[in-house]
């Protein structure tokens, strides 16, 4: 007696597959309806046959032992895959995941091409706002933001300006940068033809 071929024995094991699936699912961390659909794809890829027709005890085993291999499986399977959400990245551009299923906090991978990309961009629109900025700013800015990570009194000496000054010289500086890089996100390139 054929599993597939008698309508029968689908239908009747039907219900007794929709209840197994929905038992082991939620240990799985799959819905029970991806379980159930597992069973049936491995049901028509073995091309199993019943053993006796006298024996109904043997296709429920069967359907039983195969319902708890798949969410074995589907433990296995989510130990091993790592969901990707680009929103968790840490501050030096790695991935971090969280304790559902992804590598632990703290842990690192490599960084992301898309993200180097972007900071990559972003550096280089920053860099060149910085380089048009008017008078000592430049000079301000590129000391500030220097990796050396410079003091007050160490940025006034090296411009020639007194230490007091440097922090309304400053503010106004990041308020020119700030403007200036408004401007250029509020208005982007023309789009269509140009007359």
């Amino acid at each position: 007696m054929d599993l597939l071929k008698d309508p029968d024995l689908v239908t009747e094991l039907g219900p007794l597959l929709s209840a197994e699936a929905a038992a082991e699912a939620q240990g799985a961390g799959v819905d029970a309806a991806d379980l159930e659909q597992a069973v049936w794809v491995r049901l028509l890829e073995s091309g199993r046959r019943a053993p006796d027709p006298a024996d109904p005890a043997e296709p429920a085993r069967w359907l039983r032992r195969a319902v708890r291999a798949e969410a074995r499986l589907a433990r296995r399977r989510a130990r091993r895959e790592i969901p990707y959400d680009h929103r968790r990245r840490s501050a030096d551009g790695r991935r971090r995941h969280s304790a559902d299923g992804g590598p632990q906090p703290g842990a690192t991978a490599g960084p992301v091409p898309e993200d180097a990309l972007l900071h990559g961009e972003e550096n280089r629109a920053l860099r060149s706002a910085v380089a048009r900025l008017p008078g000592r700013c430049p000079e301000l800015m590129k000391a500030l933001l220097s990796p050396r990570d410079l003091t007050y009194r160490e940025i006034a000496g090296e411009l020639g300006i007194s230490q007091g000054s440097l922090g309304p010289v400053r503010s106004r500086c990041l308020g020119c940068l700030r403007r200036m890089l408004a401007a250029e996100v509020a208005a982007p390139g023309l789009r269509g033809m140009e007359r």
